[in-house]
């Protein structure tokens, strides 16, 4: 079974999307775990509804921790032999944990990903990102090449809790390849995942985002100061290379 994880905060006019494309997964066999975290709109009825109806839905509510503390608590009640998350504003094809599962299951990795589209909050696409058919823990160290809503692991590998910091998700998929010795993308090169690009997002703040990449260097991962400025130039160049229309990751 898969277990899907999903936070939720103030959610109601994007949720309903990411909830029924894991819902209707070809791959039937999971549990999806929505987590209130605190909101203050609709979501949290919503969630009760989705669960009443579906017995693979299971609603936990707690007061807001952010998003790191939200999966944490899913990962927690988690019962699944693999974890995949997916945001409340992003969305799956029919066929990505199907097609993430079978390549596992014939070629023994133990974290997987896929291709996915950058989208605007007008629906335009903007950008279809293509990771390496591989990583390793040194490529991670270059970028991220496992987007969150598109990673699936074995569980394994043993657990791991979200730090609560900038990039938490990049700090996860960190330690997954590190413990896997390596990650696959699916052969399937469509995109296999949406991802919502909002204005104004915490991430959006690029210097922001790049102080806290400078973080994860040299005090999470302790890389010496050459090396981390090293990562730090292949970071700036990945990063810009995922706004291009089709962006293929070395």
């Amino acid at each position: 079974m898969v277990s899907v994880v999903m936070p939720v905060y103030n959610a109601q006019a994007t949720m309903r999307r990411s909830i029924d494309s894991v819902l209707q997964q070809s791959h039937a066999n999971l549990e999806l775990i929505l987590i209130n975290d605190g909101s203050r709109d609709g979501s949290p009825a919503i969630m009760d509804e989705y669960a009443a109806r579906d017995p693979r839905v299971v609603a936990i509510h707690q007061a807001n921790g952010g998003v790191a503390a939200a999966r944490n608590r899913g990962l927690q009640a988690a019962r699944g032999s693999h974890v995949a998350f997916l945001d409340s504003d992003d969305w799956w094809t029919h066929d990505k944990l199907a097609l993430q599962l079978e390549h596992m299951r014939r070629t023994g990795a133990r974290v997987c990903y896929t291709a996915y589209q950058r989208v605007g909050e007008d629906g335009r696409p903007l950008a279809t990102v293509l990771p390496p058919a591989r990583v390793d823990y040194a490529g991670m160290l270059y970028s991220n090449r496992i987007g969150n809503l598109t990673g699936i692991y074995e569980r394994s590998l043993g657990e791991v809790a979200f730090q609560k910091m900038g990039h938490e998700d990049y700090v996860f998929w960190l330690d997954r390849v590190r413990r896997a010795g390596h990650a696959d993308r699916v052969p399937d090169e469509r995109p296999l995942a949406y991802y919502l690009v909002r204005e104004g997002s915490v991430s959006s703040n690029k210097l922001r985002a790049a102080g806290w990449q400078w973080r994860i260097y040299r005090d999470i991962e302790s890389l010496p100061w050459p090396r981390s400025a090293w990562c730090m130039l292949h970071y700036i160049a990945h990063a810009l290379l995922k706004r291009r229309p089709v962006s293929r990751l070395a």
